[in-house]
C-alpha cells in the first residue's frame, strides 16, 4: 500500500469527572488523531498522549510538528509492504514514541480495512472473544468517595479495581478498601511517585495482598525497580520504563518485576507492542493494556491489542460512559454484565466515526500530502 494523505485533528473532549493521579488532575483531555489514507480507504489512529510533559516528555501540543515535521515525510509516498514497515522508518527519531505510534496504529488500522478484516485479527488477535475489563480510579477527595466510586465499578461488573497512589493518600486508603472490599481483585499505582528511600514504607503494601504495585519508582528507571522487588512481597509492575522489547528482556533479566503493562503509544504502535508481549509470554510474565484516558480510537486499538494471548490480567479497557458523555465512535465501547468487552467483526478497529461529533470538537486540522 502506498499512504496518499494524512490528515491530522486537534480535539477537546470533557471528561465525565476529573482524573488525579500523583502528577496532578484531568478535567479534559486534548488529543490528536490521525487520519492515513490509501486507495479512497482511510485508517484511524489517537496519538495518547496528555496534555502536559507529566507522564513522558510528551504532551498534545509537542505532538503535532513532530508528526507533520518528521514523521509524516518519512510514511507518505512510501510503497509499503505491511503495516511492520512504519516502526523502523520512524525509528531513528528518538524518542517521542507517543508520536509516532498514533501514525503507526493508523496504518494498521488501514491495512485491516484494505484487507476487509478486523484489526484484531490483522495484528494476530483473537485468543480470545471477550477482553477481561477493569478500571483504573484516580485520587479521590475523600476516602468515603474512593469506596463510593469502587462500589459503583463493581456494580457494573468490572473485574479489577485499579487504585492510583502517592505519598499521603497510599496505605490508610488502601487499608480503608481491604476492610469494605476484602475479596476484590486490587492493584496500585504509584506512577512514579516514591523513591528507593520509601523501601520500608512501600513494603507496608504488602499486607493488602495486591495484585501488583505499578511503577512505584522513577519513570526511566529498571535498576531500583530490581532492588525494591527483591525486598517486596508485592509483584511490581513495570510501566514508563518499558518502552521497546528490549526495556522488558532487561527488567525480566534483572527481575525488576513480575508483570508488565503494554501501552501502545508508550511502544511506538501495534509492531514493538507485539513483541513486547511475545518476549514477556516466552519469559512466562504476564501483561495487561494499560489506558491514558484515550477517546473511542485508542480504546478500540486497546480492545484489538488485549486480545492477543498473553494478555492474562484484565486491563483499564472500559466502557466509554465511565469518561465521556458522547465518545468519537459509534457506538460507544460498552461493557458486558460479566465485565468484558466483546470483539467485534466489523473491518479495521470495529465501530464507525461519528463525525458530525468530530467536526464540532475539532479545533484545528491539516492535511498532509
Amino acid at each position: 500500500m502506498k499512504i496518499d494523505e494524512i490528515r491530522l485533528r486537534h480535539i477537546k473532549m470533557p471528561l465525565v469527572h476529573y482524573f488525579e493521579t500523583s502528577f496532578g488532575r484531568t478535567y479534559s483531555r486534548d488529543m490528536v488523531l490521525v487520519e492515513v489514507m490509501s486507495e479512497g480507504v482511510s485508517g484511524w489512529g489517537e496519538v495518547t498522549a496528555g496534555e502536559n510533559p507529566f507522564y513522558n516528555e510528551e504532551w498534545t501540543a509537542s505532538i503535532w510538528p513532530l508528526v507533520r515535521d518528521y514523521c509524516a515525510p518519512r510514511v507518505l509516498g512510501k510503497e509499503l509492504a505491511s503495516a511492520e514497515d512504519v516502526y523502523p522508518l520512524l525509528s531513528h527519531i528518538r524518542g517521542h514514541f507517543m508520536a509516532r505510534g498514533g501514525l503507526e496504529v493508523a496504518v494498521w488500522d488501514l491495512q485491516a480495512r484494505l484487507h476487509n478484516q478486523p484489526l484484531w485479527k490483522e495484528i494476530g488477535g483473537g485468543a480470545r472473544t471477550e477482553i477481561p475489563c477493569g478500571v483504573s480510579i484516580g485520587i479521590q477527595d475523600t476516602v468515603a468517595g474512593l469506596l463510593k466510586k469502587i462500589e459503583t465499578e463493581l456494580a457494573d461488573g468490572y473485574q479489577r479495581i485499579k487504585m492510583k497512589i502517592k505519598p499521603g493518600r497510599d496505605v490508610e486508603d488502601l487499608r480503608a478498601v481491604r476492610k469494605e472490599f476484602p475479596g476484590i481483585k486490587l492493584m496500585a499505582d504509584a506512577n512514579s511517585a516514591y523513591t528507593l528511600a520509601d523501601t520500608e514504607h512501600l513494603r507496608k503494601l504488602d499486607e493488602f495482598y495486591l495484585m501488583m504495585v505499578e511503577q512505584p519508582l522513577a519513570h526511566d528507571d529498571i535498576i531500583d525497580h530490581a532492588t525494591l522487588q527483591r525486598k517486596m512481597q508485592t509483584p511490581v509492575c513495570l510501566d514508563e520504563c518499558i518502552r521497546s522489547a528490549h526495556h522488558a528482556e532487561q527488567a525480566i533479566e534483572m527481575g525488576a518485576c513480575k508483570i508488565i503493562n503494554i501501552k501502545l503509544g508508550r511502544v511506538g504502535g501495534f509492531a514493538e507492542a507485539k513483541r513486547v508481549h511475545d518476549l514477556c509470554e516466552k519469559a512466562n510474565v504476564p501483561v495487561w493494556c494499560g489506558g491514558m484516558l484515550e477517546a473511542g480510537i485508542g480504546r478500540a486499538h486497546n480492545v484489538a491489542l488485549a486480545s492477543l494471548p498473553n494478555f492474562t490480567l484484565p486491563g483499564d479497557v472500559s466502557a466509554s460512559k465511565r469518561y465521556w458523555k458522547q465518545d468519537v465512535i459509534v457506538p460507544a465501547v460498552e461493557t458486558t454484565a460479566r465485565g468484558t468487552i466483546e470483539l467485534r467483526d466489523g473491518v479495521g478497529f470495529g465501530y464507525d466515526i461519528d463525525k458530525v461529533f468530530l467536526k464540532s470538537i475539532t479545533i484545528r486540522e491539516e492535511i498532509l500530502n
